[in-house]
């Protein structure tokens, strides 16, 4: 597929960039002047494209432009914060007066401020992340067309939920009053699609969507359709199971899951309110010896690339986990500051956190190997329900996918929970695939777990 601009006005991302940094600045100036020892700006400006089709016929379209302007000014340790979505002066002076004076009015606390000037980022390498794509309405109709239409021609799909295709650029700026200014653009493109398959036992949906910086890196509309079309018709005849503990492998888009879990539980906020079940953990094994999960912030058109963080801290590569053990933990200034630590350049999240692929006995297997791995078991391709306390680790899930036997699928299963504690399954794994979904910032493949308590019937 071609990328181009979205829009058809030449790109002006530059020089909207420049103009959200001479506000920032300038707002900066301001604040100082009206009394605050530090502040500090967010600036930004996103636009996009968004059509969804259902049955050949348009259900929406939607066109969007947004600015967002943020400010957190601090008088001494008492901080205040205000926002608008008008970038005209009057709104922005009144957004400045308004955090200036709820900053007078609150509390003083110890952690509060900027982050360290010494960790501001000095390096900005073009990371590859602004693509913008040329798709005007009709032709994004018309693709959402062609990737329903592959899809619904599969015989055994009845109906359709729709497909969708979006478009979208953004741009933003950070700055603060130790004097960095630092500017972000990417693109971020989707296509997606849901399709229903029906027989004598009853009806089942499924969909596929595909993410990219890029819209040259899509998979085919076809291939999509195919592949919404392929995991729709794979759940018909599905049944339960009798309650057992068996091996569970999470396909990868669940996997990244799971992953999310331990982000949850070793970031800043549920650490210095003390409520994760791996409190003070760094140092200790949390995971098999032989697995080991990075941070990579810089890689090209990563869907969490960034040269810094939040609070304009540079990002560097860094192990999570390393051999097992759990290496650091997520913080922001204000989490680390809490907590007596260092920031880790993760004020406002993780960037490109990749799971390396292996097993104990060291070799790296794709799906079909993993499947092999497997045996018997159930392999899991949709959870249900919110039953995860990063507080005692307790995991409890609603769930479909397949029963496995002899590493072939046997049976699509539905109606079922998984239950274990989130400690004893990243003790339990068991292997990392090699099948990675790159459509995230989380990086892994399907992961295989010795033993989970499968309820059903």
């Amino acid at each position: 597929m071609s990328e181009v601009a979205l829009s058809q006005t030449p790109d002006r991302s530059e020089q909207d960039m420049e103009r959200l940094a001479d506000l920032a600045a300038d707002v900066i100036r301001r604040a100082r002047a009206a009394g605050a020892s530090q502040a500090e700006v967010a600036a930004s400006i996103s636009s996009g494209l968004n059509v969804n089709v259902r049955l050949g016929e348009v259900e929406t379209v939607e066109h969007t432009r947004d600015r967002g302007f943020g400010l957190t000014v601090y008088f001494g340790q008492r901080k205040g914060s205000a926002s608008t979505a008008d970038l005209n002066p009057d709104s922005i002076q009144a957004t400045l007066d308004q955090a200036c004076a709820i900053a007078r009015y609150t509390e003083e606390d110890p952690a509060a401020g900027l982050a360290d000037a010494a960790r501001m980022a000095t390096s900005f390498p073009d990371l590859d992340l602004w693509h913008p794509w040329s798709i005007d309405t009709a032709q994004a109709i018309e693709l959402g067309i062609a990737i329903e239409d592959a899809g619904r021609a599969h015989p055994g799909i009845s109906n359709s939920d729709g497909a969708s295709v979006q478009a979208g650029e953004g741009l933003s700026v950070y700055a603060n009053s130790h004097g960095f200014v630092g500017r972000e653009r990417g693109t971020r493109h989707s296509l997606s699609l849901a399709l229903i398959a029906g027989d004598d036992d009853g009806m089942q949906r499924d969909y596929w969507y595909d993410s990219v910086r890029a819209a040259g890196d899509f998979m085919s509309a076809q291939a999509l359709g195919d592949k919404a079309a392929e995991r729709t018709l794979a759940r018909l005849g599905a049944r339960s199971l009798s309650t057992r503990q068996c091996p569970v492998l999470f396909v990868p888009e669940l996997a990244r899951g799971l992953i999310g879990h331990l982000l949850n539980a070793v970031s800043g906020g549920a650490l210095y309110r003390q409520a994760s079940f791996l409190l003070d953990q760094v140092g200790k094994p949390v995971m098999p010896a032989w697995l080991d999960i990075n941070e990579r912030p810089h890689l090209a058109r990563g869907q969490g690339s960034a040269n810094f963080d939040a609070e304009g801290v540079a990002t560097v590569d860094s192990a999570l986990v390393e051999r097992g053990v759990l290496a650091r933990y997520m913080l922001s200034s204000y989490s680390a500051r809490k907590l007596g630590l260092s920031s880790t350049g993760n004020a406002g999240g993780i960037h490109n956190l990749v799971v390396d692929a292996g097993a104990a006995d060291g070799e790296r297997s794709d799906f079909d190997g993993m499947l092999a791995r497997l045996g018997t078991g159930l392999l899991l391709t949709e959870v249900m329900g919110q039953g995860v306390s990063t507080v005692t680790g307790d995991y409890s899930r609603g769930a479909s996918g397949f029963w496995v036997e002899n590493g072939k699928i046997a049976y699509p299963v539905e109606g079922i929970t998984i239950a274990a504690n989130l400690r004893d399954m990243f003790n339990g794994i068991v292997a990392v695939g090699s099948d990675v979904d790159i459509r995230s910032h989380l990086l892994t493949g399907s992961i295989l777990l010795d033993r989970m308590t499968v309820a059903g019937e």
